[in-house]
């Protein structure tokens, strides 16, 4: 039986930065991916700490290279309302932009990268079973063209599958998210009439009237990323007899995107997921530990999805290369305690957006520079910065604020609370 040090299941974004980590200690990994790269996925729009994380691990240079979009913040509107977060705007410092990148194009960079560094790397290998012990795993697998079936022998397993969430599904692990059932529906588009100059490369956040929200994510390939989040009865209630028209419809209702997205094309049929948020009874275990998506999917509105997944695999290479080397570690403190404090601010604030108290503030447009510096940093995926009240104690920081603005600044949002 071959054995390996580091089994990781997935080739994403988590699985290469965990991947690199490792190498870098000198460690064996063995990367089992089901699909073969590049291939489409969702989540998009990045935000600055992925910089910091995929600079650590060496592996930021090759991003570089791929001369996608930056993105210097996000601009959101409500009708004609329109407020800006900039990048350069975060109270914690740091990078000031990141990138908008076609992920079948980002992650087969990442993926390339880190095989470069050494991780033996095997697309079209499905995991189908994994029995624990006390000195490691055997990981069972089968090929998904002629469904060979393999086995290999890891010290430590690393579940980088993303919505697949292998392990939980084997192990028993999801459990139902506490956020409401929501749809996406998406596609790309080309002739887009976008800002000019570097506005060019910030998302773009569109409220909807009857509930839920449009993002607008343009690429340095000349196509853009355009979806719908909602309830599934803004979207069933849609003007269009399918899928497309129904998107259609729902961009072009509003204001702020008419004259942008006026003479769009879409360069493939509308995509949807639906009820995408999910929980996790545990993030680890003895011999394993969950990463990015494999954990608990939140939602996309603050573009979070990379960030927590690139965060939990730099956190989760140091974890495991200490534990490799014999040293005492406590990974459900070191690992899952902290990774919950990032994951655990972002659900405030997407629950705070959605019951519409962090869109009043969003809005608000005498609201002091230290609240809004504050709130940026959580944009750019600062939330494990602990010298930030808005992260250490989001439900309180966000009242507080609140408090400051006036009744008049406080408007209804569509949907249940």
């Amino acid at each position: 039986m071959e054995n390996t040090d580091v089994l990781i299941i997935g080739a994403g974004p988590a699985g290469a930065v965990a991947a690199a980590g490792l190498l870098n200690q000198g460690k064996r990994v063995t990367i089992l991916e089901k699909e073969v790269f590049p291939r489409f996925v969702i989540g998009e729009s990045l935000l600055p700490r992925c910089n910091d994380i995929l600079q650590k691990v060496g592996l930021h240079k090759a991003i570089e290279k791929c001369n996608f979009m930056k993105k210097g913040g996000a601009v959101f509107f409500r009708g004609e309302t329109r407020e800006q977060f900039n990048f350069t705007e975060t109270s914690h410092g740091g990078w000031d932009y990141s990138y908008q990148v076609p992920r079948s194009d980002f992650d087969k960079a990442l993926a390339d990268a880190a095989q470069e560094k050494g991780a033996d790397i095997r697309y079209k290998k499905e995991v189908t079973g994994v029995e624990f012990n006390d000195d490691g795993a055997i990981i069972n697998y089968q090929d998904t063209g002629n469904q060979k079936q393999e086995r290999i022998k890891a010290k430590f397993v690393l579940d980088g599958s993303g919505y697949g969430r292998v392990l939980p599904k084997l192990l028993d692990l999801n459990t139902p998210s506490d956020l409401e059932f929501r749809v996406s529906l998406f596609t790309h588009i080309k002739n887009d009439r976008r800002p000019p100059d570097y506005d060019e490369g910030y998302i773009w956040i569109v409220t909807l009237p009857q509930g839920g929200w449009i993002w607008v994510i343009p690429f340095s390939n000349g196509t853009t990323s355009v979806g719908v989040v909602a309830l599934p009865e803004v979207i069933n209630q849609a003007e269009g007899t399918d899928d497309d028209a129904k998107l259609k419809s729902l961009l072009l209702q509003e204001p702020s995107l008419k004259k942008r997205l006026s003479e769009m094309e879409f360069t493939m049929p509308s995509k949807k997921i639906e009820g995408y948020s999910i929980g996790i009874k545990k993030l680890c275990g003895d011999r394993y530990i969950l990463l990015g998506n494999a954990t608990e999917f939140l939602d996309p509105v603050f573009s979070s999805g990379v960030t927590l997944a690139v965060e939990s695999a730099y956190k989760a290479q140091e974890v495991v290369g200490k534990f490799l080397n014999g040293e005492n570690v406590d990974i459900q403190k070191d690992y899952a305690d902290y990774l919950s404090g990032g994951v655990n601010c972002f659900r405030q604030y997407v629950k705070a957006w959605y019951t519409g108290e962090l869109q009043w503030l969003f809005f608000y447009k005498n609201k002091p520079a230290s609240i809004k510096d504050r709130i940026c940093s959580v944009l750019a995926g600062y939330a494990w910065d602990k010298s930030n009240s808005y992260v250490t104690d989001p439900g309180s920081a966000l009242l507080a604020a609140l408090e400051t603005l006036p009744k008049e600044a406080r408007f209804n949002v569509a949907g249940p609370s």
